[in-house]
């Protein structure tokens, strides 16, 4: 049974139709108070879930207002609840002082006239005018945070923290007094196996956000240069979109490897250009990817023109819309599951598709390794970057095996089609085992 919300609660989730009328009915001398408070101010991705739950992890984009929702909750249990003790961690203790206590969101900026908390650097202690106290700890020594007992914590920027787990083991530990011990970690996301397993570990609630999501706040030049400079890439995706991005040992593919075979634009004289397609053998979607090579060798990832479901007459016309704006000069489609139907689909879509059909006799992992040996040999570059495809990518293990989001990896066996089609067959359809000298 979910917990009742608080009236700040309550206001930042009313429509803002609504918001006038509320405003109206507090006294002149009040309005200018109610919308600076956090309860006006604050999205809902910034306040706490109406849900139960123990973790609150808000996992978001860099500026998003993490840091504002985190000493928030905290000044809010503070003052809720008179001499209750709240750990406070930063992944340094000059993290943890600069921005967490000190920072222009931190509890210093943001306790309200009256309920200002006292500093007492010597002992790493903040100590509110009720007697609740906050002490502040460094992840660099988690071994500290064995003794202490808390109410409630906030972590922030869990994943910078060197050794995560073993200082959030220590902090729940020591999370064990009240009746509802509670903690809120606030975090940009990084591939890292503790933070995908805290993320669906029990009574954790996850909220997600972008850097965007706070561009009233935010100014317009900086908002501008960030899309410039990370929009399209792996590394926007998790500093400024939030996205927690997948790492694996074993991967064909890296996140890293990606981003530096990353290009803005394609060369105007490419030579040839092939879709790549994996139609779909059951109720998933269809893999259909475009790539072009240049005359010099290189081959261009261009579109991800993938489309969900199944329908015959659906995926057939995404390939011949990506035949027609890419102005391809071949298709090639995989019959392992369709045969003579996945033929008949796409002629029937249009009779002058340059279409050249091909049986697996591989799985996806084995026909995809020398495709990703084309990586490392820098034949192959990305225009722009495709988030569904390239999650595909990173979920493929050498030897075999598929790790990543859904069933199978349809984009990245599409992708494996046209680059096989531009780098590694002769013009007879023959293996060409020159393509990667």
């Amino acid at each position: 049974m979910g917990r009742e919300l608080s009236l700040m609660e309550r206001l930042v989730r009313l429509p803002h139709r609504y918001r006038g009328e509320i405003l109206a009915a507090f006294p002149d001398d009040m309005r200018l108070a109610v919308l600076e408070g956090w309860g006006w101010t604050a999205r809902p991705s910034q306040m706490p879930p109406a849900s139960d739950w123990t973790v609150w992890l808000i996992m978001a984009g860099r500026g998003f207002g993490k840091t504002r929702a985190g000493a928030e909750w905290v000044t809010r249990m503070a003052l809720e609840e008179p001499g209750c003790r709240i750990g406070l961690v930063g992944a340094t203790a000059h993290d943890a002082e600069s921005v967490m206590l000190k920072g222009e969101s931190g509890l210093l900026a943001v306790a309200p006239a009256g309920f200002a908390p006292t500093w007492r650097s010597s002992k790493k202690e903040l100590r509110w005018p009720n007697g609740s106290t906050g002490m502040l700890f460094s992840a660099v020594e988690p071994d500290s945070l064995r003794g202490p007992q808390f109410h409630y914590a906030w972590c922030d920027e869990i994943a910078a923290w060197p050794r995560p787990k073993a200082a959030w083991d220590n902090l729940k530990m020591g999370l064990r007094l009240g009746r509802q011990p509670r903690a809120v970690v606030t975090t940009t996301p990084r591939p890292l196996r503790f933070l995908r397993d805290l993320a669906v570990a029990g009574g954790v609630v996850v909220s997600r956000g972008s850097t965007f999501d706070n561009r009233a706040n935010l100014p317009a030049s900086f908002l501008t240069d960030l899309h410039s400079s990370y929009g399209g890439t792996g590394l926007g995706r998790q500093e400024l979109m939030g996205e927690l991005l997948e790492s694996r040992d074993g991967a064909l593919w890296s996140r890293d490897g990606l981003e530096r075979c990353r290009e803005r634009a394609a060369p105007a004289d490419l030579v040839r250009v092939v879709v790549g397609v994996d139609p779909p053998a059951g109720p998933g979607g269809c893999g259909i990817v475009v790539a072009g090579l240049d005359a010099a060798g290189v081959a261009f990832v261009l579109a991800d023109a993938s489309v969900s479901g199944s329908a015959p007459e659906v995926w057939a016309a995404a390939v011949r819309a990506a035949v027609a704006r890419h102005d391809a000069d071949r298709v090639v489609a995989e019959i392992n599951n369709g045969g003579a139907m996945v033929s008949s689909v796409l002629k029937a879509a249009d009779m002058r598709l340059p279409l050249k059909t091909v049986r697996a006799s591989r799985g996806k992992s084995a026909r995809a390794e020398p495709v990703s040996a084309l990586y490392a040999a820098v034949r192959v570059r990305h225009v722009g970057c495709f988030a569904e495809l390239e999650d595909e990518m990173c979920g493929l293990l050498a030897g075999g095996g598929y790790v990543g989001p859904g069933s199978s990896p349809d984009r990245a066996d599409a992708l494996v089609w046209a680059l096989t089609e531009l780098l590694l067959v002769d013009a007879g359809g023959r293996p060409a085992l020159r393509a990667l000298v």
